[in-house]
């Protein structure tokens, strides 16, 4: 439990804040060129699911194998925005209906969908970016919790609503744009995100989105609520004996690890210029759960080292190993589960602290052991003599 507090509090979570900061907003910018930076700025998106599963399934013991839900919902609400602007009439009028989306044309569809409408508006598109992930996992919350189901019914619960979300938005295609997702982003309130400088300006946004969610996230956990979602992990039983509302506090932080993931896909949308059902499904759900492992399901901080570590391992595998990156990503991860099951965070707790204590420590080893050798050597004082001798 000491392990765990100095991760999300104190002094020493403070520094790992500061060193996470510095990294992102200072070394990678300078270090890294407009391509490779944009990407970082990809794999952070991605952090957003990472923190909010450290909340959710590191302390509060619940497993959600369909982030991906969350994070795909936010992305298509920024897409749907995006893509209403890029499609005026002058930018459309090749098409047989100008004024919609380029794949709604493809489909036939001669009118502007009604739930496309409310998109229109930019406010309400940050409205609907958060609120509609967090009333989907509201009602699943109170579906679920409330009838105590957790533990692996839960996981494949979520697993199943990933699937049928990715079903749905594939089918429809003139609505979704099907399995191609919506693309084609160019503009948001007048100003190209495709520049050089538009992207930069993203990345920083993004990162400050990130933090935001890691200092609300380390709130919580310092907070009552924190402790009593970790008692409830461990004793769920006991909790609920002892008069709490069990199923309101999971409701709560799952709701909070969906807010967390919905604005990371907004920000993917904004940052790559599409959306597909390809973020939504199973396996990428279960690469955001991997994500949380790899950092430390207990670490705010390792969870967005996490994220870095596997997207640039995937990046790095697959461009220079085109034929065999599948096989050593999955060698990666068994690797970390195997001997480092506490992911980063834990590996930094075993290994990291110690070698940094011996460090601090012999300096101030060195006085003492001086002392203790010259001290023999000194003749007892007259003044101590009698009362050796009374001792004996």
């Amino acid at each position: 439990m000491n392990a765990m507090n100095n991760v999300i509090g104190g002094k020493q979570g403070a520094i790992g804040l500061l060193v996470l900061a510095a990294l992102i907003l200072v070394v990678f910018p300078l270090a890294l060129d407009a391509f490779r930076l944009n990407m970082v700025g990809k794999y952070l998106t991605y952090a957003f699911v990472a923190v909010g599963l450290v909340l959710c399934w590191g302390y509060g013991g619940i497993l959600s194998l369909g982030q991906g839900v969350f994070f795909g919902l936010g992305g298509y609400c920024m897409a749907m925005f995006l893509k209403l602007e890029a499609s005026d009439p002058e930018s459309t009028k090749i098409q047989s209906t100008p004024g919609i989306p380029d794949f709604m044309d493809w489909n036939q569809i001669t009118e502007l969908p009604l739930m496309w409408e409310p998109f229109h508006s930019f406010g309400f598109t940050l409205f609907a970016v958060i609120a509609v992930p967090v009333v989907l996992a509201f009602v699943i919350g109170m579906a679920m919790f409330k009838r105590r189901v957790g533990d692996v019914y839960f996981s494949i619960v979520t697993q199943a609503i990933a699937l049928i979300l990715t079903v749905l938005i594939i089918g429809q295609q003139g609505l979704t744009g099907g399995v191609n997702g919506i693309t084609d982003l160019r503009t948001m309130l007048g100003w190209d995100i495709r520049t050089d400088e538009a992207k930069l300006i993203l990345y920083f946004v993004n990162a400050l989105l990130l933090f935001g969610c890691i200092l609300l996230g380390r709130y919580i956990l310092t907070s009552k609520l924190g402790r009593l979602l970790v008692a409830m992990r461990d004793k769920e039983e006991r909790v609920r004996f002892s008069g709490y509302d069990v199923a309101s506090f999971k409701i709560f932080v799952y709701c909070i690890a969906a807010a967390f993931s919905a604005i990371g896909g907004a920000m993917f949308a904004l940052q790559v210029g599409f959306m597909s059902p390809s973020f939504v499904g199973i396996v990428p759900s279960i690469e955001m759960v991997i994500f949380a492992a790899v950092g430390g399901r207990m670490s705010l901080l390792g969870a967005v080292y996490g994220a870095l570590l596997v997207n640039y391992g995937k990046t790095y595998f697959s461009e220079t190993f085109p034929e065999l990156w599948l096989f050593l990503m999955g060698g990666l991860f068994i690797a970390v589960v195997m001997y480092f099951p506490n992911g980063l965070a834990g590996l930094w707790e075993s290994h990291g602290r110690k070698w940094l204590g011996k460090l601090k420590r012999k300096p101030v080893e060195a006085k003492p052991m001086a002392v203790k050798v010259a001290a023999p050597a000194a003749a007892p004082t007259a003044a101590s003599t009698p009362e050796l001798e009374k001792s004996l």
